[in-house]
């Protein structure tokens, strides 16, 4: 298996978990009384499992885009990207101008 995709899975299974355990917290803290409006519903299974899912497939996202970002070359401490010395830049420097009476 390619290493992009072994990684993509398991950036999946971790959201996915991670998902899990806020979906698990969130109905226990009773945030916003969502677990009275859940354990009272007759698709109370459904809607769990749809509350799950979405915040798998953003949690997933966040958790790929993670590693990935990670996987950057770190630049070395005198590495100026190729752009050479810095020479003198000006600056502009403001400063308030006090308006004179006439």
């Amino acid at each position: 298996m390619p290493r992009v995709v072994r990684l993509y899975v398991k950036s999946a299974l971790t959201g996915f978990a991670a998902a899990g355990a806020f979906v698990f917290l969130v109905l226990w803290l009773n945030v916003a009384n969502l677990w009275h409006l859940v354990s009272g519903s007759d698709v109370a299974v459904m809607a769990v499992a749809v509350f799950w899912v979405l915040n798998g497939i953003v949690f997933s996202g966040v958790q790929f885009a993670w590693a990935i970002t990670a996987m950057a070359d770190k630049p070395d401490p005198g590495d100026d990207g190729g752009l050479g010395p810095r020479q003198g830049v000006p600056v502009l420097v403001a400063e308030t101008v006090r308006k004179e009476s006439c």
